[in-house]
């Protein structure tokens, strides 16, 4: 009988012959020895995206406001800790913007190891996004770009955090907990009912977010140009990876705001829209409404 220690070794030395040797800097760091415990979280997180609107469907919905606000409020506290200390560290430890290996400045390396764990760990967090769709009975927002994120990015990290742990891998992380700190916030204030008609850069999250994916890519290229010995397998990957988020949410973009606003304005010229100050015949406009409708994180 195969105990869960042998299948874990075998594993191991299967990944490694494809892959190369792993990153010994991390060994013994939590979740990251062995691959089996992401993945079975992965597939945990796609049982319950799956199981959960069933168990909901005869149930009245939760608030969840309170839980909400300091679950975005931490989220925000933690992506902002991210990025500025993933920022500092890059800037004062000289790393190259064009490209920067694995083993160059084992300082700034192991200060980066060290935030990227946690940013790894958040993807993990990050699966309560969905959960708390599903205990709302928001499941309109549980697209497949916003399971496909979600399941991809916590196991994409597990075997960076393995591979490349540090150099070239610190700037997408760091543009995205960026992001996270203006998503989550948003988010965060958007739960509370008197705050949330002063909230107007929903529209702009999304834009922020292709900006993001633009930036990544191009910045990955820059590594394939002016190579470093940053292993070019990842660089391909990650161009790939960057190429499927920014079609999806490019998609995303369109359906939800292009489209609805060309609605907007024919209801407008057609006079069926009663008032401009947010409500048409007792309901709210399509632009609010539209503005709220979909999350993508």
């Amino acid at each position: 009988m195969v105990t869960m220690e042998t299948f874990n070794h075998k594993l191991n030395i299967y990944l490694e012959s494809w892959m190369g040797p792993r990153d010994q800097r991390v060994r013994g760091w939590l979740l990251l020895d062995n691959y089996p415990p992401t993945f079975a979280l992965t597939v945990m997180y796609l049982l319950i995206v799956w199981m959960g609107p069933k168990y909901m469907k005869h149930r009245q919905p939760y608030s969840c406001r309170g839980l909400l606000v300091l679950y975005n409020l931490g989220l925000t506290l933690l992506s902002f800790y991210m990025f500025y200390e993933l920022v500092t560290a890059v800037w004062h430890g000289g790393y190259n913007f064009y490209c920067q290996d694995t083993h160059s400045a084992q300082e700034v390396d192991n200060k980066i190891i060290n935030v990227l764990w946690w940013y790894y760990f958040s993807k993990l967090i990050e699966f309560m996004d969905t959960f708390f769709f599903i205990l709302r009975k928001n499941n309109h927002q549980i697209t497949f770009l916003h399971i496909y994120h979600h399941a991809t990015m916590l196991n994409i990290w597990w075997f960076v955090m393995n591979w490349v742990p540090c150099g070239h891998s610190y700037f997408g992380a760091s543009l995205n907990s960026f992001i996270h700190v203006v998503m989550y916030s948003y988010y965060g204030l958007s739960a509370v009912p008197a705050i949330r008609p002063y909230l107007w850069w929903k529209k702009y999250i999304t834009q922020f977010q292709l900006i993001q994916f633009f930036l990544t890519m191009s910045q990955t290229i820059c590594a394939v140009v002016w190579p470093c010995g940053f292993p070019m397998g990842w660089l391909y990957f990650q161009i790939s990876y960057m190429v499927t988020l920014i079609i999806l949410f490019t998609n995303f973009y369109i359906q939800t705001y292009k489209k609805h606003s060309g609605s907007l304005k024919k209801e407008l010229q057609n006079g069926s829209a009663a008032s401009t100050n947010g409500h048409a015949n007792g309901a709210q406009s399509m632009e609010r409404t539209t503005a709220k409708k979909l999350r993508v994180d």
